[in-house]
């Protein structure tokens, strides 16, 4: 039985779309929040996410650009506007696939099984161990080795870590490392990505730049330069 997880906040709607889902065969969460709809995903890992664009305090674009760091996971946006522009902007965010408010329950129900079977409910999550020989980050237990000698990190130095070594060898901006770290990125600037960066640094026994395995790339932002002659990093799921 796939698992759906529902992310709306109209409970009305919310309830007729789990009875729908619920009906055809579904195992069905639900979130009414854009927070509680990415803590249900991390914890349950969902099959599919159906998810509101028009959400309280974290909108539905905010929740995408979140659940892309965590999963491949498909998702299905539902939305009151049906521009175009609306449109291509889901899907070049990464939704799997759009519908507009209203809708019919057939076509939904016809789009998510579709989605299931292109997906084959085969997503991946970032609750899998990294393990390059140099570091190991382990989500789950929120612990990290570096060298076989465990640190300590605040919740914020955890998940700047964790989204450098999820990208290994790209560069992240410090804008898309404010949106993975910092629960609410809202009015932080840029320079305390600089400052988080360095005290990271210190913290894993990397203060020298020149060694560093997190370089910064002037004018770009930050990259984890994986190890030479180390695996890739990925394992099985904790």
């Amino acid at each position: 039985m796939s698992h759906l997880l529902l992310v709306e906040d109209d409970p009305d709607l919310t309830l007729a779309l789990r009875m729908l889902f619920t009906r055809a065969g579904y195992d069905v969460s639900h979130a009414g929040n854009g927070r509680a709809g990415l803590r249900e995903a991390y914890a349950e890992h969902p099959d599919l996410v159906v998810l509101d664009v028009g959400l309280p305090e974290m909108d539905g674009w905010q929740v995408l650009e979140r659940l892309r760091d965590l999963s491949d996971v498909p998702v299905l946006m539902l939305t009151a506007h049906g521009q175009e522009t609306e449109k291509v902007r889901g899907l070049r965010a990464g939704a799997d696939d759009y519908l507009t408010k209203p809708f019919a329950n057939a076509e939904l129900l016809a789009r998510v099984e579709a989605l299931l079977r292109r997906s084959g409910s085969s997503a991946t999550w970032a609750s899998q161990i990294y393990d390059d020989g140099l570091v190991h980050l382990d989500p789950t237990q929120r612990r990290v080795y570096v060298s076989g000698r465990e640190v300590r990190l605040t919740p914020t130095e955890f998940r700047l870590l964790n989204a450098l070594l999820r990208h290994a060898g790209a560069v992240l901006s410090p804008n898309q490392l404010l949106t993975q770290a910092w629960d609410d990125p809202t009015g932080i600037g840029q320079e305390r990505v600089k400052f988080a960066v360095l005290r990271l640094r210190r913290k894993l026994g990397w203060s020298d730049p020149e060694d560093s395995p997190v370089e910064s790339v002037r004018g770009f932002g930050y990259r984890y330069r994986r190890p030479p002659n180390q695996p890739s990093g990925r394992a099985a799921r904790a």
